[in-house]
């Protein structure tokens, strides 16, 4: 619920969704450490008084609803920004929240002694499974943003009182005992935790973590940051939870080890590979079964080595540290310390180191085996940093994904061109030499809807507006006279344009740059009066969904001309976009007209773009016109606001 609302503050990038479950990884940590210490620090009446203080004070922050004044301006750190956001917003809450699971189970444990207390945790991860399935099927096409952020805060205060009923309960039974006295069934002490049991719970922890956070930036990228596929991940990753602490027969280790052994080695097969890299429909399903088994080996591990229930919030305690170990490392730190996505590759390399470790007391066979996948896997990880290392001439990564330049020759008879590459889409092109050097090509060639447009308006003086900036592309239509107004969100993709490609020096036209979201910077700014406002920002792996719903187009509206243009880029291999675009047209009493190209030839790229007008006569133009195809319409398709969106029905 958080994530989705404040998703359009941050260009609807993938990044949201990993930076917000790094976060409440962390303050998951905060709570099972307050957990462990109150229950082996605090005399059991002085640790009920002190959370039911927290829990009346947590009331403070309801409703769950961001304020608007964290929207970004565009220069800052989008990680830090969302943290503080979340900390404001939802903080104190979730602290409670994930105090709850290892503290009610240390007092259940004061109270049945001999009951067996890990089922809760199974239970309590059933629960959220769950409210995840709940959450795209029901929850979200049922209830707008707000009203779901009302509705779950209503549930919390239910919860509150729930929580302070039990607490007073505890004290009215007069449950005085602590954990130190507590005591296991044949009637000793249970000795505490190893250093080396508690480093291994912390590194199994990790690696779950870690493979959680770089599987779901993997399907998030290649598809769209959206909550089904944000919670497909985190669902498999609580069933496994729920599968080996529910019972002892939940993990079949000798089968899942079979399974880790084949998923390893397709996963890291993948990520080279173009078959999987272009096609999410077997993307989607093969990384989702790649972390399924890791993450049943790595907490099937984990159960099997769990502590007398005496050490539990000690055990919870270092599971929530390492979960927070591998959430912050994928989720914050490797955006600034790898220059592509490589934590994938990396932790299919370590489950298969942490597999060999498990199994080196065991069978030589199968450590050896296990040391094998490590091996194969290592050389497919190897070959996708060889190829983002070796043959790009920059390679760049921050919040907002990667970004690569190469110099590339298509044919023996054409110039070297260089290519701007997001993830596996190009956004940029560019010959370096020839006739053609200024020219724009790629997804701008003169048969495609841009083409048209600009060549009919080119004899005036234009005033144009471009969210995406890419290579800078769209200058080249420049002439004097004309303004042009790019708004770009990733600096680095300002910096690529700036220095890799020419089209924005060498362009006669005054040019323009701001420096963030673009559906934000146009809600800020005075009414532009653009003659033509094109939104390029759907052609890559993650769709930016905030830019293509009733809300946007309203701002887009109010920055055009009378007589002006807005043309939308829906050139997408995995979604079929014009249909949202014409049905956000009629919505709002708009003509809209749909030009899909194939010009045959490898200087202009295969393009669909749909034209938006206030007046059907400033799309009648025979240029316009003679290129117009028919929309092939998506039965049941719904309008797409902020509140809702279903990439599902436009699925290609």
């Amino acid at each position: 619920i958080i994530a989705k609302q404040i998703l359009p503050w941050f260009g609807g990038s993938a990044a949201v969704w990993s930076t917000a479950l790094a976060f409440f990884q962390v303050t998951l940590l905060a709570g099972y450490a307050y957990a462990d210490w109150s229950v082996r620090r605090l005399k059991p009446r002085f640790q009920m008084c002190l959370h039911l203080v927290l829990l009346a004070a947590s009331l403070a922050v309801l409703p769950i609803i961001p304020d608007a004044s964290w929207k970004p301006l565009g220069g800052e750190d989008p990680g830090v920004r969302i943290a503080g956001l979340l900390a404001a917003s939802i903080g104190l809450p979730f602290f409670l929240l994930s105090s709850t699971g290892p503290m009610l189970q240390a007092w259940f444990v004061r109270a049945f002694p001999a009951r067996r207390v890990y089922r809760l945790y199974a239970l309590s991860n059933f629960a959220s499974l769950l409210a995840l399935g709940a959450y795209p099927f029901l929850v979200e096409p049922s209830l707008r943003l707000i009203r779901q952020a009302e509705t779950w805060s209503a549930g919390f205060g239910l919860f509150v009182l729930a929580s302070a009923a039990v607490a007073i309960h505890n004290l009215r039974q007069g449950s005085t005992a602590t954990a130190a006295a507590m005591t296991a069934e044949d009637g000793k002490t249970p000795s505490p935790p190893t250093a080396l049991q508690t480093l291994g719970w912390l590194l199994l922890a990790a690696l779950a973590s870690w493979m959680l956070l770089a599987a779901t930036n993997q399907i998030t990228r290649n598809m769209a940051s959206i909550p089904f596929l944000w919670l497909l991940p985190l669902a498999l990753y609580l069933l496994t939870f729920i599968l080996c602490f529910g019972s002892d027969r939940g993990y079949p280790r000798r089968i899942i080890l079979g399974l880790l052994a084949g998923a390893l080695v397709s996963n890291a097969w993948g990520l080279q590979a173009d078959i999987v890299l272009y096609h999410i429909k077997l993307a989607i399903p093969l990384y989702a079964a790649g972390l399924f088994a890791s993450c049943m080996f790595l907490h099937g591990e984990l159960a099997a080595s769990r502590p007398s229930p005496v050490h539990l919030t000690r055990f919870y305690l270092m599971l929530s540290l390492g979960g927070a170990l591998g959430g912050l490392f994928v989720g914050l730190i490797a955006p600034h310390v790898f220059n592509a996505y490589y934590e994938l590759g990396i932790g299919l390399v370590l489950v298969a180191v942490a597999a060999a470790w498990v199994l080196r007391h065991e069978s030589g066979l199968h450590a050896f085996a296990a040391a094998v996948v490590a091996a194969i896997s290592s050389v497919y990880f190897g070959q996708q940093v060889l190829h983002t290392v070796g043959e790009a001439r920059q390679a760049k990564r921050n919040f907002y994904g990667t970004l690569a330049t190469y110099d590339e020759v298509y044919h023996a008879e054409l110039p070297t061109v260089r290519t701007l590459v997001d993830g596996g889409v190009v956004h940029g092109e560019q010959y370096q030499s020839g006739p053609l050097r200024d020219a724009p090509i790629g997804y701008y060639g003169p048969s495609s809807g841009i083409g048209r447009l600009m060549q009919l308006r080119n004899p005036e003086p234009l005033k144009v507006g471009v969210i995406g900036l890419g290579a800078g592309t769209m200058a080249a239509f420049g002439k004097e006279a004309d303004v042009y107004h790019f708004y770009e969100i990733n600096p680095q993709v300002i910096e690529l344009a700036e220095r890799e490609f020419s089209y924005l020096r060498v362009s006669p036209a005054a040019i323009r740059i701001s420096l963030g979201d673009g559906r934000l910077s146009l809600e800020r700014e005075e009414a532009q009066g653009f003659d033509v406002l094109l939104v390029d920002a759907f052609s890559s792996d993650s769709v930016p969904v905030h830019l293509m719903t009733r809300e946007a187009m309203i701002v887009y509206l109010r920055h055009l001309e009378e007589d002006g243009v807005i043309i939308f880029n829906v050139t997408n291999r995995n979604l079929n976009l014009a249909p949202i675009v014409h049905r956000l047209a009629a919505d709002l009493d708009l003509y809209s007209i749909y030009i899909s190209d194939t010009p045959g030839t490898r200087t202009y790229r295969s393009t669909e773009f749909v034209l938006v007008a206030k007046d059907r006569l400033n799309l009648s133009d025979p240029l316009i016109a003679d290129g117009t195809t028919k929309i092939h319409a998506v039965p049941g398709v719904a309008l797409w606001t902020d509140d809702f969106s279903n990439l599902f029905q436009i699925l290609r």
